[in-house]
């Protein structure tokens, strides 16, 4: 945790649950220009670690027989002019080619923009919200990345879709759902869909975003903002101990049966990313043969904080943590997350094995 203080992030939190039970620290500051720790069960933004918790409701309705994993999402949301060969499988695992709202690359490496999820622009615009068929639309209204099926493409409107995919087969909100089926039968009382609500709950760190203005450098207290840009992809609240809880019940069977666990856990070869390869809402990633196998979603809501979730593919040892930074629009303390975090995760992971990390250059 410390190395992570001294490569530049303020804070951090952490807990690695095994056999033994649980350890829990932190270091760096809660906030700047105080010397208090980061709490070690504090709140903070997940970013895309939401998108296990999504991907685990749309895999409980297939269990039910509501949804088919390789039947078209057009089916049940027939009002979106969806291409009819997108199926819910290939929404989780990032395969349907939809274009990415918060921006995306063209196959030739150009950028085409989308609602700005970084940068200064996002930073004037962090309290509006946004509804999420609204943030689909727009995606539909570029053109597909590739056909339906034929490629790999991290997108976050595919989270998106999902999440509108809930509400329309249950009748209920995706927060009611979120309650309903995972929060509240793990007793997961310090985790919430907030909708466009913007404060961290109870004990928290801060996170920040520097930017220019009029030649002078700025420094904004972000940790207030409107998720409601990341809705069902990014947009959730936790703590260390929660993100245990459910990792370590979903990997223990207590969520899915154990078919479509194992349909989650089954990853699409072209989806080789620094976290391993996705599955349905999950990497797996290859630590090698003395450490195995580990399944992970981390996340970073748009700017200033980071979440890490990872765990052994029976939920016996995991690791969860959570860290705080002063952000800018260039993201370049966020580029250093991956090798560090791969030093961590080895040494929790690969008995304390993490000496080759420090060679790992990060591929994307």
């Amino acid at each position: 945790m410390q190395e992570f203080v001294d490569a530049g992030f303020a804070g951090m939190q952490m807990r690695v649950h095994d056999q033994r039970g649980d350890w829990v620290g932190s270091a760096g500051v809660r906030k700047l220009g105080h010397s208090a720790r980061p709490p070690t069960n504090g709140r903070f933004w997940i970013g895309s670690t939401t998108k296990t918790f999504t991907a685990t409701l749309v895999l409980q309705l297939v269990a039910e027989g509501r949804i088919g994993l390789d039947e078209p999402v057009a089916d049940h949301l027939p009002e979106l002019g969806l291409d009819r060969r997108i199926t819910v499988r290939m929404m989780l695992q990032h395969t349907s080619g939809l274009f990415n709202y918060t921006g995306d690359y063209n196959p030739d490496g150009t950028y085409v923009p989308g609602i700005p999820a970084t940068g200064n622009e996002w930073l004037d615009n962090r309290f509006h919200t946004y509804q999420p068929e609204e943030l689909v639309r727009l995606a539909l209204s570029k053109p597909a990345k590739f056909e339906p099926g034929t490629g790999w493409s991290y997108a976050n409107t595919n989270y998106t879709l999902a999440r509108l995919l809930i509400e329309k087969v249950t009748g209920r909100s995706y927060a009611e759902e979120m309650q309903r089926r995972i929060l509240r039968p793990l007793g997961m009382r310090g985790t919430m869909v907030p909708g466009n609500r913007t404060q961290l709950p109870g004990p928290h760190a801060h996170g920040y975003y520097r930017y220019q203005d009029a030649g002078q450098w700025k420094v904004v207290d972000i940790t207030r903002q409107n998720l409601s840009l990341l809705a069902g992809v990014g947009d959730m609240i936790s703590t260390t101990e929660d993100l245990q809880t459910f990792i370590s019940a979903l990997m223990g069977g207590k969520l899915l049966p154990a078919p479509l666990l194992a349909e989650m856990r089954k990853p699409d070869p072209r989806s080789d990313s620094i976290f391993g390869r996705y599955g349905l809402g999950l990497f797996v990633q290859d630590l090698g043969p003395d450490c195995g196998i580990v399944l992970n979603h981390n996340g970073s809501p748009p700017h200033g904080f980071g979440a890490a979730m990872y765990s052994s593919p029976d939920g016996s040892k995991t690791l969860t943590a959570s860290v705080n930074y002063v952000d800018h629009a260039a993201r370049s303390l966020g580029k250093e997350l991956p090798k560090l975090q791969d030093k961590l995760v080895k040494e929790v992971f690969c008995g304390g094995q993490a000496g080759a990390a420090e060679e790992a250059e990060p591929t994307q």
